[in-house]
């Protein structure tokens, strides 16, 4: 019994002497300090967020607003690339479906597998000058989205609220454009 209790005390006591200690309380109790201020970890709508970057934090309610119609402008821009792509989707589908059925009618004999069956493109071919284009809205999306994700998490409510409109607004004024091009 003693024994036991002698080797628990000497690994608490060479955990202390051996481990790293920086000085950080590494806790998660309370805000997180920046380098600025006070990262509030609760939904707020006080000035000085840092919105992406260090020198990107509004401090005044003019600057406030800037950002909130900024954001709200980058939601609407999503939108609007979402309807975009959607009505080039179907273009771009229709003109790769008119290629693979003229490449096919030019082929003289049709390629076979063992059981006698002709095969069929389950997806149509690779068109540099329709894929690239797809390869790069979709970047451009994905950058907005990872964008919005970080603006939300700063709690801020005015930024947060900002793109809910601004997304609602964009779906308002674009989504009937990409949900007729799939119709046709």
């Amino acid at each position: 019994m003693h024994s036991t209790l002698l080797v628990a005390c000497l690994l608490y006591h060479a955990q202390r002497c051996f481990c790293a200690d920086n000085g950080m309380n590494m806790t998660m109790d309370g805000s997180m300090g920046l380098a600025t201020g006070q990262m509030l970890t609760y939904l707020h709508f006080t000035l000085g967020d840092t919105l992406w970057f260090l020198g990107w934090v509004p401090q005044s309610r003019g600057a406030m607003l800037g950002a909130c119609i900024g954001l709200f402008l980058l939601a609407l821009l999503e939108r609007w690339l979402a309807a975009c792509k959607a009505i080039i989707e179907v273009h771009w589908n229709k003109s790769a479906s008119r290629m693979l059925a003229a490449k096919q009618n030019d082929t003289v004999i049709p390629k076979r597998n063992t059981a006698g069956r002709i095969f069929r493109r389950l997806a149509p071919p690779f068109v540099a000058a329709y894929d690239l284009p797809r390869g790069v809205i979709y970047a451009a999306q994905a950058l907005l989205n990872y964008l919005f994700m970080l603006t939300v998490m700063t709690f801020q409510l005015a930024f947060i609220f900002s793109l809910v409109i601004g997304l609602g607004v964009g779906e308002t004024l674009f989504g009937r454009f990409g949900l007729s091009a799939h119709l046709h």
